[in-house]
């Protein structure tokens, strides 16, 4: 229930706060203009989607074959790989490495799994300095916030808040609210502990079960200098990441840089097969791969919501989803926020605990649309409203029926005894014309931003003789 009120009450503080409403669709509306121009051959981008769809659903189909290729493939490429089933434990590995090399401060690139660990907050608890070297993740930081978006993730702040949040935070900078310039001056502030640090952390964006390779995407060359510059390199990421072959790199990469920025390519594509060797100029001394489940091998056993796994975290259902360009990402409480979110969160946290997201959907279909994937999130958004409901359902969710009341259970049985007989359909017909001017007009939440409807003075059955037609 906690969670429940915790969510209204964002929302309606997202609702209320117009500066957030006019820097999301400012945000959006470019994001989705530039999609649009990345794909102007409509049949080319659904043939790319079938084919992003079915590499997906291929690495899917073999994942614990391939996780143990994986395995085998980085330990013959001298990456050291460290298997999680929880973040408790991936917090443990992490920290473990970082001990082992008496390292004080982790630079790190973006990663959303490390969000899902809260690695920061375990890591500062343990005396152990990180710092976000991507500037969206680098700004929010100082702003002590999470990511509002997986791509973009202070896309909720103005330019003038972060020249004020820089000013406060660096006094001695002076003040500018150009781009460039906060970008240059927080280019000085990280660039000196890329040197500093004794341990680099990254995500993964693909990991090549065939050859033991760890792809990563990025604009910044901020994970670059994550990934070489330090000694030691660690890369955390879901065991979903996964895929089978490196020919199926460049589908999904196509799809995901054009889904997510709108961009044809890149700016950066990191491919890392191992540490540095003898002769190389530059690169870590070690790498370490932790792979972390939490949640995820349940979610994988069950045939329909396994297509949940296929995302490749490109953004793409946020930024058309008429509700998160409304509310923004904090709204919903999670890591992953927007439709995606919907359907990830609540199956690794439970409907109990985030029941409430999957409700949080008007069910256009917008994200299922421009999905790169095709993962059919307004079917498994509805699967999962079920399963919220009902606790009859074969598959394995848990919080199975947590959203179900006495008082709902109740009204549904009144509505099924009523319908199940005509003369008591009618009767009821009749008396609510009748009474129709002391039934309640107050409907709960939902009368709350609208009008109440109001019964007619004559229902349709009784309209319909009167106009000649029999009602039988």
């Amino acid at each position: 229930m906690q969670q429940r009120v915790d969510f209204h009450s964002r929302i309606e503080q997202a609702l209320g706060n117009p500066q957030l409403k006019a820097s999301l669709r400012s945000a959006m509306d470019g994001l989705m203009a530039n999609r649009k121009a990345c794909f102007p051959d409509a049949d080319a981008l659904e043939a790319l989607r079938l084919r992003g769809a079915q590499i997906r659903a291929n690495a899917l189909s073999k994942l614990p074959q391939l996780l143990l290729q994986l395995e085998q493939r980085c330990t013959q490429n001298g990456i050291r790989v460290h298997w999680a089933e929880s973040v408790d434990e991936a917090n443990g590995i992490v920290l473990g490495i970082m001990r082992e090399h008496q390292a004080e401060l982790l630079i790190k690139g973006k990663s959303m799994v490390s969000e899902e660990m809260d690695l920061n907050r375990f890591l500062e608890a343990q005396g152990i300095e990180c710092l976000e070297s991507d500037l969206g993740e680098y700004i929010l930081q100082l702003a002590g916030e999470p990511p509002s978006h997986i791509v973009a993730p202070a896309i909720h702040k103005t330019r003038q808040d972060i020249a004020r949040l820089f000013k406060e935070k660096f006094p001695d900078i002076p003040y500018s609210d150009d781009v460039d310039t906060l970008t240059r001056n927080a280019r000085g502030i990280l660039r000196k502990k890329f040197y500093a640090a004794s341990a680099g952390l990254s995500g993964v964006n693909f990991a090549v079960a065939e050859s033991g390779t760890l792809c990563l995407v990025e604009n910044e060359g901020n994970g670059r200098m994550c990934t070489t510059v330090p000694p030691v390199h660690i890369a955390v990421t879901g065991i979903e990441k996964v895929v089978e072959k490196l020919a199926h790199v460049p589908p999904l990469l196509k799809l995901l840089t054009r889904s997510a920025t709108g961009q044809h390519i890149t700016t950066y594509f990191n491919m890392i097969s191992g540490p540095r060797r003898t002769g190389e100029k530059d690169g870590p001394k070690e790498v370490h791969l932790v792979l972390l489940d939490n949640g995820r091998s349940r979610i994988y056993e069950d045939n329909e919501l396994v297509n949940t796994l296929r995302c490749i975290r490109c953004g793409a259902c946020m930024n058309h989803c008429p509700i998160y360009t409304r509310i923004g990402g904090h709204a919903y409480g999670t890591t992953i926020p927007g439709p995606i979110g919907s359907i990830l969160e609540p199956q690794k946290a439970g409907l109990d605990n985030l029941g409430e997201l999957p409700v949080a959907s008007t069910l256009c279909g917008a994200c299922a649309e421009v999905c790169p994937v095709r993962i059919p999130i307004p079917t498994l958004l509805n699967r999962l409203r079920y399963e919220r409901i009902r606790s009859d359902h074969d598959g394995a969710t848990h919080g199975q029926g947590s959203g179900r009341t006495r008082k709902e259970a109740a009204i549904w049985k009144a509505w099924s005894w009523l319908h199940r007989s005509p003369v008591r359909y009618r009767l009821a017909l009749t008396l609510a014309t009748r009474l129709r001017k002391i039934l309640p007009l107050g409907l709960g939440p939902w009368t709350r931003v609208r009008k109440p409807p109001r019964i007619a003075a004559k229902n349709l059955h009784r309209r319909a003789r009167e106009e000649g037609f029999n009602d039988r």
